[in-house]
């Protein structure tokens, strides 16, 4: 390739790029909004001018060869470079404008994060959302997310965070299975009830408990763990906690599942005086990948969304 053809070339390399990044022709070229015939023809023609092959491929994916590694390797910084100066130039033109891509749990998004999309979105007219609801951790700069809205304890070390705000996990019932079936006094006791798991990993399930409000306690050095079993095991919170207002058996919920049903009466809280250990995460943060510059509209984003858990979950405005 000679040196003065370079310029003619951006649009390919970036291509390459994003296909790296998606690992098939199919998936880039939906990435960036082309047909998968023009992709593909963009990276042969780049082939075509450096003379070597850059992509080794299959009839479900794309895999660079070394070549083509090697040259992606060397354009990271450049368009990071290209995009942050663009980002910074575009968020002085006024109020902030542009598209944003969110990932966030399936649950979270429908009783919390929804609810409050339409109050942002009329106070930044100019900002588009594209809302992915997904219970699978999904790797954001692979996948084009901007931000992500994750359930954890502790966020990942490579990926620039924000606290939400603080959740913890409660133990509920319905008042009918309880007249049914009795409440029981201590976790040893969850063994003999129908209890509904959030399924983590194949085989039995097992719930822990210490004594809320301390790590240890006199009489309980250790954290009581009791293995649970019940008619159904659901991997969506919002299905449980509809499970268990159904009278289905007891349930572990993270606080903003069960809130609504908390304060309607239709669950109550059973086990008081003890709390989960690792059930759900302790905190919810939103978190982006880690770059020099985070662009206007993540910022408004983040922002508005610590300003609206800032009073907790219960005052999520009402859908009509």
């Amino acid at each position: 390739m000679k040196p003065g053809n370079v310029e003619h070339l951006w649009k390919h390399l970036h291509w390459l790029t994003v296909l790296h990044q998606q690992g098939s022709f199919s998936k880039a070229a939906a990435r960036l909004g082309v047909s998968k015939a023009s992709m593909s023809q963009h990276i042969a023609d780049l082939e075509k001018s450096v003379g070597i092959m850059l992509v080794q491929r299959t009839t479900r994916s794309a895999t660079l060869t070394d070549a083509g590694r090697q040259l992606v390797d060397s354009l990271d910084g450049a368009f990071e470079q290209i995009a942050s100066g663009f980002s910074n130039v575009r968020d002085l033109a006024g109020a902030p404008r542009g598209f944003l891509r969110v990932t966030a749990p399936v649950a979270f998004s429908r009783q919390q994060l929804v609810p409050r999309l339409p109050g942002f979105l009329r106070q930044y007219p100019q900002i588009q959302i594209e809302l992915d609801m997904s219970d699978r951790i999904r790797p954001l700069a692979q996948e084009g997310f901007d931000i992500a809205v994750r359930h954890t304890s502790a966020p990942p070390d490579t990926h620039v965070a924000w606290t939400l705000a603080d959740t913890r996990t409660v133990l509920v019932a319905s008042r009918s299975y309880l007249r049914k079936r009795g409440s029981p006094a201590s976790p040893q006791e969850l063994a003999g009830h129908a209890c509904l798991p959030y399924p983590r990993v194949q085989g039995q399930s097992t719930w822990t408990f210490v004594p809320a409000g301390v790590n240890k306690a006199p009489g309980h050095p250790d954290p009581i763990t009791v293995p649970v079993a019940g008619p159904l095991a659901v991997n969506n919170s919002e299905a449980l906690r509809d499970a268990a207002m159904e009278g289905l058996g007891i349930a572990l919920l993270p606080d903003f599942s069960a809130q609504s049903a908390l304060e309607a009466g239709r669950l109550v809280e059973v086990l008081p005086g003890w709390r989960s250990a690792g059930a759900f995460g302790e905190w919810l943060y939103a978190i982006r990948p880690y770059s020099a510059h985070a662009s206007r509209v993540s910022t408004v984003f983040v922002e508005y969304l610590r300003e609206a858990f800032s009073q907790g979950f219960a005052s999520a405005p009402s859908r009509r």
